[in-house]
């Protein structure tokens, strides 16, 4: 798959800076007496270079304020940036590379960019990148894949055609896990959990001289594509049931769904849940037939849907994978369970869940998760579009009604029953999370 855009790291990944950032942030904390200097910075990397100083001074008493400490660190990063600090052998050759084929190029770091342009200006790096993006200006530190999402829609590319290029764990796996291609960047020096890295990158170079664009282009993000079977009274049908476990690499059970799984003929990987909607019949096949038994109490607090994605996404965890959920057999029978389903997708936005009914497919629409959708399907197909969460808004094109970042009411019928008029049609989710429903022929 050919790389359409690429996200760049910058410390640790372009400049060889790792070593400065842990030298001065330990020596500001040796300064003010912090006996564990090294594990404190490691225990808060990933924070942007403010919420560090503020966390410092809050936590650790140090300091006569976080702006103080903040205005110390930064002058000794600057004067490292100017001084000492250069960017990894094949760097630039490797960004003139991706310039030639006419690759736009971000940075998506946890640096204030006033910084970077210092460093990756000292170096003439900086012309190569169309924007700097600070973590901390659209979200969450690198934990979280929110500046990865920002940098990639400030690019216009499709994610899967996007290469995020990291040094640090946290980052690889965050990218990794919304479905980013990653090539992790190893060095001798940084010590970098090389098994963890492994895990979770796409590629794994230990240099520039490693990495080529042929190379980014024959590799795809190991993507765990799961089925939950649901345990509806009012089931979707054997052939359904079938046809997505032979399209799934990880089948989970949620208890009442081994039926449906056993009236199938699949063994599910896992059978998850409390064993009291079953029949004893459908238990001990399960027993026999499932790869793992996850038995859950009666009296809990979270649905069998809801522990039953937690399964798959663990496996997606322990094989380093992203994950793409479908679900069905779960919104058949009583309403309210079919209504608490819609809560439970809605909290799963960002593995892109899918339900899959015999009458109609919804896809959960999510910026953090898919924010689009393209539908290529008949002139006349119903299409509805429903928020299923505050602050939801949402385009549409290619319906008879079209709609420009229309903002939805939670539950609203605003979006209810559109059809398509020009396809491909095309829904976009901006914010919040969209249920996007699409009913098969004759489901009016």
């Amino acid at each position: 798959m050919p790389i359409e855009g690429a996200i760049f790291d910058c410390d640790g990944t372009l400049l060889d800076s790792m070593p400065m950032w842990t030298n001065t942030c330990v020596s500001l904390l040796k300064r003010y007496g912090v006996d564990n200097a090294e594990q404190v910075f490691l225990e808060q990397e990933s924070l942007d270079m403010d919420k560090k100083c503020f966390w410092y001074h809050e936590h650790l008493g140090i300091g006569e304020s976080g702006e103080a400490l903040l205005g110390e660190l930064w002058g000794m990063v600057e004067h490292a940036y100017r001084t000492s600090v250069q960017p990894f052998p094949g760097c630039r050759e490797f960004l003139e590379t991706l310039a030639a084929a006419n690759i736009p190029m971000v940075i998506a770091s946890s640096t204030p960019p006033e910084l970077l342009r210092i460093a990756l200006g000292a170096h003439g790096l900086l012309d190569f990148f169309d924007e700097l993006i600070l973590a901390g200006d659209v979200g969450r530190g690198k934990e979280y894949p929110d500046v990865y999402l920002a940098a990639c829609k400030r690019l216009g590319t499709s994610r899967e055609k996007t290469w995020v290029f990291e040094d640090a764990p946290f980052g690889i796996r965050s990218a990794a896990r919304v479905g980013f291609p990653v090539a992790a960047l190893l060095n001798d020096h940084d010590g970098r959990d090389e098994e963890f890295v492994a895990r979770w990158g796409t590629v794994v170079a230990r240099g520039y001289h490693e990495l080529s664009i042929n190379l980014l282009g024959e590799r795809e993000p190991h993507v765990l594509h799961a089925l939950v079977v649901a345990g509806s009274p009012s089931p979707s049908s054997s052939a359904l049931v079938a046809r997505l476990a032979r399209q799934a690499d990880f089948v989970v059970a949620a208890d009442r769904g081994v039926e449906w799984l056993m009236d199938a003929g699949v063994s599910p990987h896992v059978f998850c849940g409390d064993e009291d909607s079953c029949s004893a019949q459908a238990r001990d096949w399960a027993h026999a037939h499932a790869n793992a038994v996850v038995r859950h109490p009666v009296e809990k607090d979270d649905t069998d849907l809801g522990l039953a994605i937690d399964c798959a996404y663990e496996e997606a965890e322990r094989v380093g994978a992203s994950l793409s959920l479908t679900v069905t057999c779960a919104s058949g029978g009583r309403p309210d369970h079919a209504l608490g389903v819609w809560g439970v997708l809605a909290r799963n936005a960002v593995f892109s869940p899918v339900l899959t009914e015999d009458g109609f497919t919804c896809h959960v629409l999510a910026p953090q998760g898919s924010p689009s959708l393209e539908l290529d399907v008949p002139v006349g197909t119903v299409v509805s579009a429903v928020a299923l969460a505050p602050n939801t808004v949402a385009s549409e094109r290619g319906l008879r009604w079209e709609l420009d970042h229309a903002s939805l009411d939670v539950l609203g019928d605003l979006g209810v029953s559109n059809r398509v008029v020009s396809p491909p049609a095309v829904i976009e989710c901006h914010s919040g999370v969209l249920a996007v429903f699409v009913l098969a022929k004759g489901g009016e």
